[in-house]
């Protein structure tokens, strides 16, 4: 089965590669691939389907974020990421974080979130930062939906 190509997403300092859940089979091209964009940490936020062993194998982190399927992200869950996202590039600028869920690339397409999904996004707001522990210190959390 062909799968579509990874997007790129940069932002300042920040890239993100959006991906496809690989196969088994596909796993080691999977792999390649990552590397090719310099990624070095994989967020999953899907049940796994391959063992992150053999990902972390070729120096590339692993970590489980899953939530429900069509569902928005629960608060913790989103801190999580936050939290991620701040300490990764901090730490290293310019590198690449990938994620992917069951879907993958077709969450891409126009009409792909549903109802519930948009309203998350429509009405998240960032958490003061004295109770979060995971909000970027001099940076503002935008959201667009087209």
């Amino acid at each position: 089965m062909n799968h579509p190509a990874p997007v790129e997403i940069c932002y300042d300092n920040m890239r993100f590669l959006i991906t496809h859940n690989p196969t088994i089979a596909m796993l080691p091209k999977f792999t390649e691939e990552l590397k090719n964009y310099g990624v070095t940490t994989l967020v999953r936020v899907c049940e796994a389907t391959y063992d992150k062993a053999l990902v972390e194998n070729c120096g590339i982190r692993v970590l489980d974020l899953p939530y429900t399927d069509g569902a928005p992200p629960p608060d913790d869950l989103v801190d999580d990421w936050l939290n991620l996202l701040k300490t990764k590039f901090r730490e290293e600028p310019g590198s690449c974080v990938a994620v992917h869920c069951v879907a993958g690339l077709g969450r891409k397409r126009r009409g792909a979130f549903n109802t519930k999904q948009l309203l998350f996004l429509g009405q998240y707001q960032p958490k003061t930062r004295n109770r979060s522990r995971s909000r970027f210190k001099d940076s503002t959390v935008h959201c667009c939906i087209q």
